[in-house]
């Protein structure tokens, strides 16, 4: 009779629990779910991930890099509702908004499990899948998915760790440290691919010293305006996201727009200019935290002692690598910008965090830029002339 009693008990929860993972997508005010399942997003099925209805997936122009994992991005407004635009910031986005970057690797072939293969490969353009449609998870292995949630009192951040069976993840507020084996040919790397703890997620998002409020880095304009598949086909992500009445404000033209960092059509200047922008500039602008530093890698920023040129740097140290200025025209082996983003060492290398591994063709694309400036500096730290051979 007892035994009887509790499998009926035990059966009651289960029908609970699963009642509790909504069918669409839910927005939460106050609670944060311990899963990712809790949210309603994504559906886990049939070997692949997709998203709920009313989710929209986006692309950046220039990605930011993250020991390149690949990203699937998507935003979710509650109907009636829409974003402002905004010519340089983050778009206003209302209360109830739902902002997903989920990182993942593709794993080798005939590795079992993708979920539980320590070795992911560097991604070619074969392995790579937009997200529209979801993703296929044959080679798949999902890491985490940081959530932006647009409530009341602001935006908050939630990092959610998927399990070994990628079925669901789990909110860790603390941060996760997830060992990997990155494989680049024949080349194989050991590495700690770093979730970061809720703290962290601010040293990034919070943009402005003044108001330290968090907010969205890549939903911006310059970043958004381009070509991507989705619904209406391949057109602008900015025109998609008016069409389905998510956005509004957006003008016929004089819209912002970066370059993409890989196009060699555009130029090194405006490809390095991007990258800078993307990895770094949500620190080091005029009112971030790296303000104080004097180096300002924003998109608008056209002063070139600002971008580093014939700068000293504001603290002397081993993070300069006994380097004069922070940008040497004509010279990257002397200038400090190119030996902190090549460095892994955590007192030494920038970005700070979101990484374990030297992104070798981000460095490769500063050190051209910084090759093909002109101009020299003088021991008083004066530039002569700085400028884009």
């Amino acid at each position: 009779m007892r035994w009887h009693l509790a499998v009926a008990l035990a059966a009651a929860l289960l029908t609970a629990s699963c009642a509790r993972v909504p069918a669409t997508v839910t927005f939460h005010a106050e609670d944060n779910p311990a899963t990712l399942s809790g949210w309603g997003l994504f559906t886990v099925s049939g070997g692949r991930i997709t998203p709920h209805p009313g989710m929209v997936t986006y692309e950046l122009q220039t990605p930011l890099f993250s020991d390149y994992a690949q990203k699937w991005r998507t935003v979710w407004m509650p109907k009636g509702v829409h974003a402002t635009y905004r010519p340089d910031g983050a778009f206003d986005f209302p209360v109830g908004t739902i902002v997903t970057k989920t990182f993942y690797y593709t794993t080798p072939a005939g590795a079992g499990k993708p979920q539980t293969s320590g070795e992911v490969l560097k991604m070619t353009p074969a392995s790579y899948q937009s997200g529209v449609d979801g993703l296929d998870l044959a080679h798949v292995r999902l890491i985490e998915t940081r959530l932006l949630v647009r409530r009341a009192g602001g935006w908050v951040a939630l990092p959610y760790v998927w399990n070994a069976d990628g079925t669901d993840a789990t909110l860790e507020r603390t941060g996760a440290d997830v060992p990997l084996t990155f494989v680049d040919g024949a080349s194989r790397t050991r590495f700690d691919y770093s979730v970061p703890n809720q703290n962290q997620c601010a040293g990034c998002h919070a943009q402005d010293y003044r108001t330290r409020a968090i907010e969205p880095i890549g939903l911006k304009a310059r970043h958004l305006n381009r070509a991507f598949p989705g619904e209406g086909g391949e057109i602008n992500q900015l025109r998609r996201l008016v069409a389905m009445g998510y956005l509004t404000g957006v003008p016929d033209k004089d819209v912002p727009r970066n370059a993409d960092w890989q196009d060699k059509g555009a130029g090194p200047v405006a490809q390095a200019r991007a990258y800078l922008d993307i990895n770094c500039s949500h620190c080091h602008n005029a009112v971030g935290a790296a303000r104080t530093s004097g180096l300002w890698l924003d998109a608008k920023t056209q002063d070139p002692r600002l971008l580093g040129m014939c700068k000293p740097p504001v603290a002397a140290g081993r993070g300069t690598g006994d380097r004069p200025f922070d940008v040497v025209p004509g010279h990257p082996e002397t200038s400090i910008l190119p030996y902190r983003l090549a460095s892994i060492d955590p007192g030494v290398m920038m970005p700070e965090l979101g990484r374990d591994l030297e992104h070798k063709e981000g460095v490769d694309l500063i050190v051209r830029y910084i090759t093909g400036l002109k101009g020299a500096c003088t021991e008083d730290d004066g530039p002569a002339e700085a400028g884009a051979r």
